[in-house]
């Protein structure tokens, strides 16, 4: 069988392969609902168009839908993230249409999110919004035939839910980055550990010792602040949210503005889903040979155009993800996987074992979406309870963890209002 595609080098598939398998040992809620799915074929006959990072984790979550019946096209949610060798053993061990190639320029990732959408999808599975919002903006011929769709992050999320306020969603989506089991652990969990790898990898900096700017104070700045104190880096935090800033601060870390902080900092993160978080005026007040990331979704975070326009000539490769920014006051500045995810870019994303979880809440919201959508209307949902709490229970059986119930006393206890003290 000839599956179209459009990936790096084919005869990468078996390396690929063995990945695969190695990140499915580490993934044990996946396979308990691949086992369901292939039994039960919930999925059967559904078109997905999934834009997500190609990774070892996600190669599981799309054998898991393919399993369970579902058609399935990925293309890259980030023209960084993809690992070749899980694409090309996508497309040649598994049968599964891919586009995607690390490194595609602007329009090469474009290209590859029409190619998605030319399966002219039921549903959708987003990391970022951008298949969603390419759905809205020039292919609406196929808004009609998809009955909803799920979104993995939270810089998707907050697009989306700027869509539906706006009355432009067309289609009901599932927020996945809204399920504990996703936000407090991939995000916190995952996001620390991987940035730091990341930035490692491309520098083989030190930490210990460093001060360490972290932009942002939501769940994935949080992991990131606090796998980098544990490393020895002294953190300080910016934050536009004073609930935010003050919890913080409670952890024990710095917080001041980004101007502030910007002359004190060695390496700055970014995660806040936003643009321009560190831009024209906070280059200049940077220590020479300052280190800039970001590891939100998408490179807008970090104001590179301002970089360049404030830097004498072109920026100097010096190592395989750093660039190097020299500034007209003579200062270096050095730009990690040019801006993008830097633990996607550098590193391998999220370990398998928290992205467990989230894909957990993936596949089974998928399954919620395929028996639901046609009644729910267009608009961003939680991931519904029962199954964030499915995904712990299972998650915990893998662990071999256990943990009490109530008793049927306190059961009636919780439930009652006139037992008092």
């Amino acid at each position: 069988m000839t599956v179209e595609h459009d990936v790096k080098k084919l005869d990468l598939a078996t390396g690929g392969r063995y990945r695969i398998e190695w990140a499915e040992q580490e993934m044990p809620v996946l396979r308990i609902i691949k086992a369901r799915f292939k039994q039960e074929q919930p999925l059967k006959g559904l078109r997905i168009s999934a834009c997500l990072h190609v990774t070892t984790e996600t190669a599981n979550l799309m054998h898991t839908l393919q399993l369970g019946g579902a058609d399935i096209v990925l293309c890259a949610s980030n023209p960084l993230s993809t690992q070749d060798d899980v694409a090309a053993s996508l497309v040649a061990n598994y049968e599964i249409p891919v586009y995607a190639i690390k490194g595609e320029d602007n329009n090469t990732y474009y290209e590859h999110i029409k190619a998605a959408l030319d399966h002219k999808p039921q549903l959708t599975m987003d990391d970022g919004a951008d298949i969603v919002s390419t759905l809205h903006k020039s292919r609406t011929e196929l808004l009609d035939g998809i009955i909803g769709g799920t979104e993995e992050t939270t810089t998707g999320v907050i697009r989306l839910r700027a869509m539906a306020k706006e009355g432009a969603l067309k289609f009901p989506i599932i927020a996945i980055n809204d399920a504990n089991t996703k936000h407090m652990f991939d995000n916190r969990y995952g996001t620390g550990q991987s940035t730091l790898d990341g930035v490692i990898r491309a520098t083989n900096v030190l930490l210990a010792g460093k001060k360490l700017v972290v932009a942002g104070y939501g769940w994935c700045s949080r992991g990131i602040a606090m796998r980098a104190d544990g490393m020895g880096a002294h953190v300080i935090v910016t934050e536009v949210d004073p609930l935010k800033a003050l919890e913080a601060v409670m952890d024990g870390y710095e917080v001041m503005p980004m101007t502030e902080a910007a002359s004190k900092g060695d390496i700055f993160i970014s995660a806040t889903g936003d643009i321009n978080v560190i831009d024209a005026r906070h280059f200049p007040l940077m220590k020479d040979g300052a280190l800039v990331a970001n590891s939100g979704h998408f490179n807008v975070e970090i104001d590179i155009p301002a970089l360049a326009e404030m830097s004498v000539g072109a920026p100097r490769k010096v190592r395989e993800f750093v660039d190097t920014y020299t500034l007209k006051n003579g200062k270096k500045i050095n730009l990690l996987g040019e801006g993008r995810l830097i633990n996607l870019t550098a590193a391998e994303g999220h370990p398998a074992s928290v992205m467990d979880m989230s894909f957990a809440n993936q596949a089974l919201s998928a399954e919620y979406m395929a028996k639901n959508a046609r009644s729910l209307k267009p608009d961003v949902y939680t991931v519904p309870e029962d199954i964030d709490k499915e995904v712990a229970r299972l998650k915990l059986a893998a662990m071999g963890v256990q943990i009490d119930t109530l008793t049927a006393e306190q059961v009636k206890y919780l439930a009652s209002w006139q037992e008092g003290t």
